[in-house]
């Protein structure tokens, strides 16, 4: 039994989860049914929110542990009023691979990830071995991983383990995307530090 009984009122931001054990039906989320595009860590909606300020056509779900962090999204959503944006405060790898039902996402977007420096810490990261085969089963064929980090060793890993996959091909970042920056991006470029940037599109 899918966790969602009815549609949320347009300005419902916040979807609370119900159930950790069934997969979500993201169609119930929002008023329209539009393709579905996915933040994981969305910190404070910097990007989420300006980006489905510019896409009215698209949906946009954003995954955030912290709370405080999803409340800033769904003020910044109400004040815009915004009826194609939802956030969901669970674990990102949880979400990916436990919740999202098959071939239900038009593009994943990972912008800056927590890069663990620590070797020791390093197995935390989001981005490992595994992430390109649970990214493949979300996306929709042609669906793209878009992918942003300062750090460059977390960066080596992350085309790394994504040009190993063979269900998934490098394309390249639209300029228009990438113009549309997260609060770390503004932090760090501010700071002088680059940010590194990849997508992968998934094959048929």
């Amino acid at each position: 039994m899918l966790p969602i009984a009815s549609v949320p009122s347009p300005l419902n931001i916040l979807f609370p989860i119900t159930s950790i054990l069934d997969r979500l039906d993201p169609a119930g989320l929002f008023p329209a049914d539009q393709p579905l595009e996915v933040e994981l860590g969305s910190g404070d909606g910097s990007f989420l929110v300006n980006y489905a300020r510019q896409c009215p056509g698209v949906n946009f779900l954003g995954i955030e542990r912290l709370l405080g962090r999803l409340r800033k999204i769904e003020r910044k959503g109400r004040r815009w009023g915004l009826t194609n944006l939802r956030g969901i405060r669970i674990e990102s790898a949880y979400f990916l691979e436990y919740l999202l039902p098959p071939g239900c996402v038009a593009h994943l977007h990972i912008y800056f990830p927590d890069p663990w420096p620590k070797r020791k810490h390093r197995k935390n990261r989001l981005i490992n071995e595994r992430f390109p085969e649970l990214a493949r089963r979300v996306l929709r064929p042609g669906g793209v991983v878009y992918l942003r980090t300062d750090d460059a060793d977390y960066f080596s890993q992350m085309t790394a383990v994504f040009q190993a996959h063979p269900g998934f091909v490098p394309v390249d970042t639209p300029a228009e995307l990438a113009a549309v920056v997260t609060d770390f991006e503004k932090t760090f470029s501010a700071r002088g530090i680059a940010t590194n940037r990849a997508a992968y599109a998934r094959l048929p």
